[in-house]
């Protein structure tokens, strides 16, 4: 199990079911009109990601600056997410 975080492997995994889940949740709205629309859950969705890639990043090593990148990334759609929320 170490090995799976160590690699990112566990991050990669994670994001895999993020995104599955996004997809079940968006096919449900189609089909029912009920639950949330995709395009109102895709910043929330990519903020959740950029979070995860950080992570991975930190993880296995990765430089500082991709830390920054992807929590900068983070940031800007979690701005969006809240912009979405306050209009």
């Amino acid at each position: 199990m170490a090995q799976w975080f160590a690699s990112g492997l566990i991050i990669d995994l994670i994001i895999l079911a993020m995104v599955l889940e996004a997809a079940l949740l968006g096919l449900w709205h189609r089909r029912t009109g009920r639950g949330i629309a995709f395009v109102r859950l895709w910043p929330f969705l990519l903020a959740g990601v950029s979070l995860m890639l950080a992570l991975r990043a930190a993880l296995t090593g990765a430089e500082w600056y991709w830390i920054s990148f992807w929590l900068l990334g983070g940031l800007v759609a979690h701005v969006a997410d809240l912009w979405q929320r306050m209009r």
